[in-house]
């Protein structure tokens, strides 16, 4: 076998073995009994503003929740969180907000923020809250990985992967 028939071959399988691996993963988050508990220990959990200070995503109750997990060295969180800053200001209105949970340090998600002239909340979290993802969906704990809750605080949506428009509009339309 020739080397470069040999690295088609070990590039095919391993395709179809990552293909398998993400249908699995989408087979997997489609819902469970324990997605209402991680809901609520998602809203409830402490997360740390950029200031220092604490706070908990329950004070967005009775809107439409976008959470955003991501970093500032992820390329694909990077490129849709312009397509983020826009939706906010065109959907605010509707009471829909978008929060950012970025696994990073303080001062370059604050340097992003400003940069991209960020519109909604940006706090900081850790492993806890790759925990609490993972307890809702994102079971392999990727970035970027963004939950949609609907006005009652349920999980309406769990993408993977970065976000085009349209698929974001998809997620949300139903809610508003």
């Amino acid at each position: 076998m020739t080397p470069l028939r040999r690295t088609l071959l070990i590039a095919g399988v391993g395709g179809m073995a990552a293909a398998a691996g993400f249908v699995t993963h989408l087979w997997r988050i489609k819902g469970g009994a324990g997605e209402a508990d991680a809901a609520a220990a998602i809203l409830d959990s402490r997360l740390t503003t950029l200031d220092g200070g604490t706070q908990t995503l329950a004070r967005f109750r009775g809107q439409v929740l976008i959470i955003n997990y991501w970093a500032t060295w992820c390329a694909p969180c990077r490129e849709e969180i312009p397509m983020f800053v826009r939706l906010q200001r065109e959907l605010a209105d509707k009471n829909v907000q978008f929060v950012g949970i970025a696994i990073d340090q303080a001062d370059k998600v604050r340097d992003f923020g400003r940069e991209f002239e960020v519109n909604y909340p940006l706090l900081l979290a850790g492993v806890e809250a790759m925990d609490l993802s993972r307890r809702a969906g994102n079971t392999a704990g990727v970035l970027p990985y963004t939950l949609v809750l609907d006005r009652e605080g349920k999980i309406a949506a769990r993408l993977v992967g970065g976000l085009s428009e349209e698929r974001m509009r998809s997620a949300l339309t139903p809610l508003l």
